[in-house]
């Protein structure tokens, strides 16, 4: 195994695309070593990791479903062997579905999407509290959840399920926040408003997205559409000391929408 203790070392799921992409660069720069989840797309988990070499940390791609408890233990265990433990974790592997209203909601859909937006968070945060716990030997660490403005406003006629997979997220950030604080690992998330990645082409058909995305655009306040490594900077910064008062919290990021 190799190890640099004076570096943190942080594991972000989902991090082949889009904001999880945009918050392993910036956290690289930051000086962070990365383990770098990925479900399907192997060669873009592989060139954010050279992205992160190149900036001179070490870099890990690890492929699992953060959906499934069996892989989320085997992942941690080989970032364990590959790169030490985790100091910071950042839960960003999400989904959604084709917009549909309610009638629309399968089961299996409706399964899917708790799977991989809530479960994944409680199975991934098990794992990184036991390695930072300080009651088990730890030296603790940050945890950031992905949430969505979603969760507050809704998203009727759309994926109302999303919606409510990320007001979970929500309540699983306060409630693991006040937990696991005594074991010296602070919990908080992140509520992006609407932002140009690729998770959009999942709900529409790709030539209807530029309308929706320049209407959906027209109703933030700040005229625009957020980035991805907007996201990243109040990533970065609920993982760094800067916010060491900060617990429980889930800070909107949304232009104001």
């Amino acid at each position: 195994m190799s190890t640099d203790t004076a570096r943190p070392l942080t594991l972000v799921t989902g991090a082949s695309r889009g904001i999880g992409a945009a918050t392993a660069r910036l956290l690289a720069r930051h000086g962070h070593d990365l383990a770098l989840n990925y479900r399907h797309d192997a060669a873009a988990a592989e060139a954010v990791a050279q992205d992160v070499r190149r900036l001179g940390r070490r870099a890990l791609t690890v492929q699992a479903d953060v959906a499934d408890p069996a892989q989320v233990e085997a992942m941690f265990r080989q970032v364990d062997e590959t790169l030490g433990r985790v100091t910071g974790l950042v839960n960003n592997a999400g989904i959604v579905a084709p917009a549909t209203s309610l009638d629309g909601i399968t089961p299996e859909r409706l399964r899917r999407m708790f799977e991989v937006n809530v479960f994944s968070i409680v199975f991934c945060t098990q794992q990184a509290a036991l390695r930072m716990s300080t009651a088990r030997g730890g030296a603790g660490g940050a945890i950031v959840n992905l949430s969505s403005r979603a969760a507050q406003r809704g998203s009727a006629d759309l994926y109302s399920d999303y919606a409510a997979s990320k007001g979970a997220v929500d309540t699983l950030t306060l409630s693991l926040g006040q937990e696991l604080i005594g074991q010296g690992i602070r919990v908080n998330g992140v509520r992006p408003g609407i932002i140009e990645t690729e998770i959009h082409a999942d709900s529409r058909p790709a030539a209807e997205l530029p309308a929706l995305l320049a209407a959906a655009a027209a109703t933030v306040p700040i005229g625009r559409l957020g980035r991805a490594e907007e996201i990243a900077e109040a990533i970065a910064w609920l993982l760094s000391p800067a916010a060491s008062y900060t617990v429980g919290a889930t800070l909107d990021v949304a232009g104001g929408r």
